[in-house]
Protein backbone atom coordinates (compact mmCIF):
# COMPACT_ATOMS: atom_id res chain seq x y z
CA UNK A 1 0.00 0.00 0.00
CA UNK A 2 2.07 3.39 -1.25
CA UNK A 3 1.26 6.24 1.59
CA UNK A 4 -0.32 9.35 0.27
CA UNK A 5 1.78 12.04 -0.52
CA UNK A 6 1.77 15.21 1.66
CA UNK A 7 -0.43 17.91 0.49
CA UNK A 8 1.79 20.87 -0.78
CA UNK A 9 0.82 24.29 0.24
CA UNK A 10 -0.35 26.64 -2.00
CA UNK A 11 -0.60 30.28 -1.49
CA UNK A 12 -4.26 30.90 -0.55
CA UNK A 13 -6.02 33.12 -2.82
CA UNK A 14 -7.21 36.73 -1.68
CA UNK A 15 -3.55 36.49 0.75
CA UNK A 16 -0.42 39.38 -0.49
CA UNK A 17 2.95 37.08 -0.63
CA UNK A 18 5.37 38.92 0.88
CA UNK A 19 8.67 40.82 -0.57
CA UNK A 20 11.75 38.92 0.29
CA UNK A 21 13.93 40.75 3.20
CA UNK A 22 16.49 41.50 1.21
CA UNK A 23 14.27 43.11 -1.53
CA UNK A 24 12.64 45.49 0.66
CA UNK A 25 15.79 46.49 2.01
CA UNK A 26 17.24 47.67 -1.79
CA UNK A 27 14.08 49.15 -2.68
CA UNK A 28 13.62 50.95 0.86
CA UNK A 29 16.72 52.24 1.60
CA UNK A 30 17.78 54.27 -1.55
CA UNK A 31 13.49 55.47 -1.41
CA UNK A 32 14.65 56.72 2.08
CA UNK A 33 18.07 58.37 1.42
CA UNK A 34 16.45 60.17 -2.08
CA UNK A 35 13.25 61.52 0.57
CA UNK A 36 15.88 62.73 2.82
CA UNK A 37 17.98 64.25 0.16
CA UNK A 38 15.36 65.96 -1.32
CA UNK A 39 14.35 67.71 2.14
CA UNK A 40 17.31 68.68 2.73
CA UNK A 41 18.92 69.52 -0.50
CA UNK A 42 16.06 71.05 -2.73
CA UNK A 43 15.68 73.87 -0.22
CA UNK A 44 19.34 74.75 0.42
CA UNK A 45 19.97 74.79 -3.28
CA UNK A 46 17.14 76.87 -3.85
CA UNK A 47 17.82 80.24 -1.24
CA UNK A 48 16.86 82.75 -2.62
CA UNK A 49 14.84 86.28 -1.47
CA UNK A 50 11.12 85.64 -1.64
CA UNK A 51 9.28 88.33 -0.42
CA UNK A 52 11.83 89.37 2.21
CA UNK A 53 10.42 92.02 4.43
CA UNK A 54 12.79 95.20 3.98
CA UNK A 55 12.20 98.64 5.04
CA UNK A 56 12.76 101.75 3.33
CA UNK A 57 13.05 105.37 5.18
CA UNK A 58 13.47 108.23 4.78
CA UNK A 59 11.46 111.24 2.76
CA UNK A 60 10.29 109.96 -0.58
CA UNK A 61 12.07 112.22 -2.78
CA UNK A 62 15.28 110.56 -0.96
CA UNK A 63 14.00 107.02 -1.43
CA UNK A 64 12.39 106.80 -4.45
CA UNK A 65 15.74 105.55 -6.74
CA UNK A 66 16.84 103.52 -3.92
CA UNK A 67 13.06 101.57 -3.95
CA UNK A 68 13.36 101.46 -8.04
CA UNK A 69 16.58 99.60 -8.34
CA UNK A 70 15.04 97.34 -5.30
CA UNK A 71 11.75 96.13 -7.24
CA UNK A 72 14.52 95.82 -10.27
CA UNK A 73 14.27 91.92 -8.09
CA UNK A 74 10.84 90.85 -8.66
CA UNK A 75 8.94 89.59 -5.60
CA UNK A 76 12.38 89.33 -3.70
CA UNK A 77 11.46 92.34 -1.14
CA UNK A 78 8.45 93.35 0.63
CA UNK A 79 9.17 96.62 1.16
CA UNK A 80 8.25 98.75 4.44
CA UNK A 81 7.88 102.45 4.19
CA UNK A 82 8.72 104.55 7.46
CA UNK A 83 8.95 108.30 7.98
CA UNK A 84 12.50 108.02 9.75
CA UNK A 85 15.24 106.07 10.74
CA UNK A 86 13.73 105.70 14.45
CA UNK A 87 10.40 104.19 12.96
CA UNK A 88 12.78 101.77 11.23
CA UNK A 89 14.67 101.02 14.04
CA UNK A 90 11.50 100.12 16.20
CA UNK A 91 10.28 98.00 12.86
CA UNK A 92 13.27 95.74 13.03
CA UNK A 93 13.22 95.23 16.88
CA UNK A 94 9.70 94.20 16.40
CA UNK A 95 10.41 91.52 13.69
CA UNK A 96 8.31 93.51 11.30
CA UNK A 97 11.42 93.44 8.99
CA UNK A 98 14.68 92.03 8.52
CA UNK A 99 16.78 95.49 7.92
CA UNK A 100 16.12 99.11 6.90
CA UNK A 101 17.63 100.98 4.53
CA UNK A 102 17.35 104.72 5.20
CA UNK A 103 18.34 107.54 3.41
CA UNK A 104 20.32 110.11 5.56
CA UNK A 105 21.72 113.70 4.92
CA UNK A 106 25.31 112.00 4.86
CA UNK A 107 24.27 109.44 2.44
CA UNK A 108 22.53 105.72 2.32
CA UNK A 109 22.25 104.04 5.83
CA UNK A 110 21.44 99.90 6.21
CA UNK A 111 20.04 98.81 9.54
CA UNK A 112 20.31 95.08 9.94
CA UNK A 113 19.43 92.46 12.86
CA UNK A 114 22.29 89.63 12.52
CA UNK A 115 20.22 88.19 15.28
CA UNK A 116 17.07 87.97 13.31
CA UNK A 117 19.36 85.67 10.79
CA UNK A 118 23.25 85.99 9.42
CA UNK A 119 22.20 85.03 6.16
CA UNK A 120 19.91 87.58 6.18
CA UNK A 121 21.74 89.97 7.17
CA UNK A 122 24.84 89.41 4.49
CA UNK A 123 22.21 89.25 1.44
CA UNK A 124 20.75 92.71 2.73
CA UNK A 125 23.81 94.14 2.65
CA UNK A 126 24.96 92.81 -0.80
CA UNK A 127 21.27 94.04 -2.24
CA UNK A 128 21.80 97.47 -0.25
CA UNK A 129 25.15 98.08 -1.82
CA UNK A 130 23.69 97.19 -5.35
CA UNK A 131 20.53 100.01 -4.97
CA UNK A 132 22.80 102.60 -3.37
CA UNK A 133 23.32 105.58 -5.73
CA UNK A 134 26.70 105.32 -7.73
CA UNK A 135 29.56 106.79 -5.89
CA UNK A 136 28.41 106.77 -2.41
CA UNK A 137 29.89 104.86 0.48
CA UNK A 138 27.09 102.47 2.36
CA UNK A 139 27.42 102.48 6.16
CA UNK A 140 25.50 99.47 7.86
CA UNK A 141 24.29 99.31 11.43
CA UNK A 142 23.67 96.27 13.55
CA UNK A 143 20.74 97.16 15.71
CA UNK A 144 20.26 93.41 16.85
CA UNK A 145 23.29 91.68 16.75
CA UNK A 146 24.04 88.11 18.58
CA UNK A 147 25.27 88.11 21.75
CA UNK A 148 29.33 87.60 22.10
CA UNK A 149 29.42 84.01 22.88
CA UNK A 150 28.08 83.15 19.29
CA UNK A 151 29.34 85.92 17.19
CA UNK A 152 28.09 84.40 13.94
CA UNK A 153 24.72 83.07 15.14
CA UNK A 154 25.19 79.15 14.39
CA UNK A 155 24.23 78.27 18.07
CA UNK A 156 20.86 78.30 17.51
CA UNK A 157 20.70 76.96 13.96
CA UNK A 158 22.48 73.57 15.43
CA UNK A 159 19.72 73.50 18.26
CA UNK A 160 17.32 72.38 16.22
CA UNK A 161 18.09 69.00 15.34
CA UNK A 162 18.40 68.13 18.84
CA UNK A 163 15.53 69.24 20.11
CA UNK A 164 13.73 67.50 17.34
CA UNK A 165 15.57 64.16 18.51
CA UNK A 166 14.96 64.77 21.99
CA UNK A 167 11.28 64.81 21.21
CA UNK A 168 11.37 61.51 19.49
CA UNK A 169 13.54 59.61 21.66
CA UNK A 170 10.63 60.98 24.57
CA UNK A 171 7.69 60.04 22.59
CA UNK A 172 8.77 57.00 21.00
CA UNK A 173 9.73 55.92 24.64
CA UNK A 174 6.08 56.78 25.51
CA UNK A 175 4.66 54.69 22.92
CA UNK A 176 7.19 51.63 23.30
CA UNK A 177 6.07 51.40 26.90
CA UNK A 178 2.79 51.48 26.31
CA UNK A 179 2.31 54.49 28.43
CA UNK A 180 -1.65 56.41 28.39
CA UNK A 181 -3.88 58.38 30.22
CA UNK A 182 -2.60 60.30 32.99
CA UNK A 183 0.95 58.55 33.15
CA UNK A 184 1.91 59.04 29.42
CA UNK A 185 1.02 63.18 29.70
CA UNK A 186 2.91 63.22 33.11
CA UNK A 187 5.86 61.32 31.64
CA UNK A 188 5.73 64.17 28.63
CA UNK A 189 4.89 67.21 30.60
CA UNK A 190 8.08 66.34 33.08
CA UNK A 191 10.09 65.35 30.26
CA UNK A 192 9.78 68.87 28.62
CA UNK A 193 10.02 70.60 31.29
CA UNK A 194 13.61 68.90 32.32
CA UNK A 195 15.17 69.53 29.01
CA UNK A 196 14.00 73.18 29.27
CA UNK A 197 15.97 73.79 32.06
CA UNK A 198 19.12 71.59 30.77
CA UNK A 199 19.06 73.10 27.63
CA UNK A 200 18.76 76.88 28.85
CA UNK A 201 21.17 75.91 31.43
CA UNK A 202 23.47 75.05 28.71
CA UNK A 203 22.78 77.42 26.03
CA UNK A 204 22.44 80.31 28.07
CA UNK A 205 24.27 80.44 31.71
CA UNK A 206 27.28 78.21 30.28
CA UNK A 207 27.83 79.07 26.30
CA UNK A 208 25.84 82.46 26.33
CA UNK A 209 24.66 81.84 23.42
CA UNK A 210 20.89 83.10 23.83
CA UNK A 211 20.65 86.72 25.65
CA UNK A 212 16.73 86.63 27.06
CA UNK A 213 14.42 85.98 30.21
CA UNK A 214 15.92 83.03 31.35
CA UNK A 215 12.61 81.56 31.92
CA UNK A 216 11.20 82.16 28.73
CA UNK A 217 13.47 80.26 26.95
CA UNK A 218 13.39 77.31 29.51
CA UNK A 219 9.51 77.49 28.21
CA UNK A 220 10.74 77.80 24.39
CA UNK A 221 12.66 74.78 24.57
CA UNK A 222 10.21 72.75 27.03
CA UNK A 223 7.37 73.68 24.75
CA UNK A 224 9.61 72.75 21.26
CA UNK A 225 10.02 69.16 22.89
CA UNK A 226 6.40 68.58 24.17
CA UNK A 227 5.16 69.59 21.21
CA UNK A 228 7.41 67.01 19.15
CA UNK A 229 7.03 64.03 22.01
CA UNK A 230 3.32 64.71 22.15
CA UNK A 231 2.72 64.35 18.22
CA UNK A 232 5.60 61.35 18.08
CA UNK A 233 3.41 59.98 21.19
CA UNK A 234 -0.32 60.30 19.84
CA UNK A 235 0.75 59.39 16.62
CA UNK A 236 1.82 55.89 18.01
CA UNK A 237 -1.92 55.55 19.86
CA UNK A 238 -3.21 56.09 16.51
CA UNK A 239 -0.81 53.91 14.49
CA UNK A 240 1.30 51.83 16.64
CA UNK A 241 4.79 51.89 16.86
CA UNK A 242 4.42 52.57 12.87
CA UNK A 243 3.29 56.44 14.75
CA UNK A 244 7.13 56.93 15.60
CA UNK A 245 8.37 56.84 11.82
CA UNK A 246 5.67 58.80 10.95
CA UNK A 247 6.68 61.42 13.82
CA UNK A 248 10.17 61.53 13.18
CA UNK A 249 9.62 62.01 9.42
CA UNK A 250 7.45 64.94 10.22
CA UNK A 251 9.75 66.36 12.56
CA UNK A 252 13.58 65.52 11.95
CA UNK A 253 13.23 64.99 7.78
CA UNK A 254 10.66 67.55 7.09
CA UNK A 255 10.46 69.79 10.28
CA UNK A 256 14.49 69.96 10.33
CA UNK A 257 15.60 70.96 6.64
CA UNK A 258 12.25 73.32 6.77
CA UNK A 259 12.60 75.23 9.79
CA UNK A 260 14.28 78.33 8.37
CA UNK A 261 16.22 78.56 11.76
CA UNK A 262 19.63 78.50 9.37
CA UNK A 263 18.91 81.39 6.98
CA UNK A 264 14.98 82.61 7.00
CA UNK A 265 11.41 80.85 6.09
CA UNK A 266 12.16 83.78 3.14
CA UNK A 267 14.69 82.07 1.54
CA UNK A 268 13.22 79.21 1.43
CA UNK A 269 11.26 78.23 -1.72
CA UNK A 270 7.69 78.35 -2.01
CA UNK A 271 5.78 76.28 0.00
CA UNK A 272 8.82 74.99 1.91
CA UNK A 273 9.15 78.31 4.20
CA UNK A 274 5.48 78.36 5.01
CA UNK A 275 4.95 74.80 5.51
CA UNK A 276 8.07 74.88 7.79
CA UNK A 277 6.76 77.39 10.13
CA UNK A 278 3.62 74.66 10.79
CA UNK A 279 5.73 71.93 12.07
CA UNK A 280 7.27 72.46 15.37
CA UNK A 281 11.14 72.58 14.82
CA UNK A 282 10.40 75.67 12.48
CA UNK A 283 7.77 76.92 14.97
CA UNK A 284 10.48 76.45 17.57
CA UNK A 285 13.42 77.76 16.21
CA UNK A 286 11.21 80.98 15.40
CA UNK A 287 10.09 81.26 19.25
CA UNK A 288 13.17 80.62 20.53
CA UNK A 289 14.98 83.34 18.67
CA UNK A 290 12.23 85.70 19.57
CA UNK A 291 12.97 85.35 23.30
CA UNK A 292 17.08 84.70 23.03
CA UNK A 293 16.80 88.35 21.13
CA UNK A 294 13.85 89.85 20.70
CA UNK A 295 12.26 90.32 24.06
CA UNK A 296 9.66 87.91 23.42
CA UNK A 297 7.98 89.87 20.43
CA UNK A 298 6.15 88.49 17.26
CA UNK A 299 5.41 85.28 18.83
CA UNK A 300 2.07 84.57 18.94
CA UNK A 301 2.29 82.49 16.06
CA UNK A 302 4.71 79.78 17.02
CA UNK A 303 3.44 79.86 20.21
CA UNK A 304 0.09 78.88 18.96
CA UNK A 305 1.91 76.22 16.47
CA UNK A 306 3.89 74.39 19.32
CA UNK A 307 0.46 74.22 21.57
CA UNK A 308 -1.76 73.23 19.00
CA UNK A 309 0.60 69.95 18.28
CA UNK A 310 0.94 69.41 22.17
CA UNK A 311 -2.91 69.40 22.36
CA UNK A 312 -3.53 67.23 19.85
CA UNK A 313 -0.70 64.79 20.55
CA UNK A 314 -1.77 64.96 25.03
CA UNK A 315 -5.54 64.63 23.78
CA UNK A 316 -5.04 61.58 21.51
CA UNK A 317 -2.60 60.02 24.75
CA UNK A 318 -5.78 60.52 27.06
CA UNK A 319 -8.11 58.85 24.90
CA UNK A 320 -5.64 56.10 24.37
CA UNK A 321 -5.93 56.03 28.21
CA UNK A 322 -9.58 55.90 28.62
CA UNK A 323 -10.21 53.21 25.76
CA UNK A 324 -7.56 50.74 27.32
CA UNK A 325 -9.34 51.48 31.16
CA UNK A 326 -12.33 50.27 29.35
CA UNK A 327 -10.66 47.47 27.94
CA UNK A 328 -9.42 46.29 31.03
CA UNK A 329 -12.68 46.82 32.92
CA UNK A 330 -14.27 44.18 30.30
CA UNK A 331 -11.98 41.42 30.26
CA UNK A 332 -13.27 40.24 34.22
CA UNK A 333 -16.94 40.27 32.90
CA UNK A 334 -15.96 38.22 29.80
CA UNK A 335 -13.64 35.74 31.47
CA UNK A 336 -16.84 35.30 34.15
CA UNK A 337 -19.36 34.54 31.33
CA UNK A 338 -16.76 31.75 30.16
CA UNK A 339 -16.08 30.02 33.42
CA UNK A 340 -18.09 26.97 33.61
CA UNK A 341 -20.48 26.42 36.59
CA UNK A 342 -19.62 24.59 39.48
CA UNK A 343 -20.69 21.04 39.48
CA UNK A 344 -23.21 20.66 41.82
CA UNK A 345 -22.39 18.27 45.12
Amino acid sequence: MTTPEAPTSAPRPGRARKLPGPLVVLVAVPLLVSFALWAFAWPAARTAPRDLPLGVAGPAAATARVEARLEQHPDAFALHRYADEAAAREAIRDRDVYGALVATPGGPKLLTASAAGPAVAQLLTRAAAEAAPDGTRLRTEDVVPPPPGDPRGSALSASVLPLALAGVATGALVTLMRLRGTRGMLALLAAAALVGLAATALTDSWLGVLAGNWWAEVGAFGLTVLAVSSAVAGLGVLLGPKGIGVGAMLTVLLGNPWSGVPSAPELLPDPVGTLGQWLPPGAGGTLLRGVGFFDGRAVDTPVLVLTVWAVLGLTALALGGLRGGRQRAAQPLSAGRDTPSAMRS
